[in-house]
């Protein structure tokens, strides 16, 4: 779905985890699960809101350990239960174009899972307006970030069951 990766805008990277796309799916649309994994420790997810259909909304409240706030509102542009999440920083729910807020760079996130026998192929491509936002996003740690999000993301049982633990 993210077609050519521009090397100067985009960032990428690709793993396969040993979950199914479900326990991928569930993470990245229920809100009751994002806010236990969605941002590296030692910042947690306070508040997350997530209506996986095109125009929906998706928001997230992150906070440091020191208290500093951070809120994030985009829209849900593609949305194909179980494999293909796409969203974007530049509009707001109902497609409404919204200034940038933090962290300041305007972005098209897309999520692909793909089912494979041993788990799923997990690709996350973030394409940026400019190469000075990749540039920001890179440097705030775009790599190591999402992968330690995703190994809590790994570590947790997403059952419908297991959402009132820690």
């Amino acid at each position: 779905m993210a077609g050519d990766v521009d090397p100067e805008r985009d960032l990428t990277f690709e793993r396969v985890v040993p979950v199914d796309v479900e326990h991928l799916w569930r993470g990245w649309t229920d809100p009751a699960v994002m806010v236990r994994w969605f941002c590296p420790a030692p910042w947690v997810t306070t508040e997350a809101e997530v209506d996986p259909t095109p125009g929906g909304i998706f928001r997230t409240v992150m906070e440091s350990p020191e208290g500093i706030r951070q809120e994030g509102v985009g829209c849900v542009l593609v949305a194909e239960h179980p494999n293909l999440l796409v969203w974007t920083n530049a509009l707001g729910p109902e497609f409404r174009p919204q200034e940038v807020g933090a962290p300041g760079f305007a972005f098209i996130a897309t999520l692909e899972f793909e089912q494979l026998d041993e788990g799923a192929r997990y690709r996350a491509t973030v394409c940026h307006a400019s190469a000075e936002g990749a540039q920001e996003h890179r440097e705030l740690g775009f790599h190591e970030g999402w992968n330690a999000a995703l190994d809590q993301l790994l570590a947790l049982d997403v059952g419908a069951d297991a959402i009132d633990g820690p």
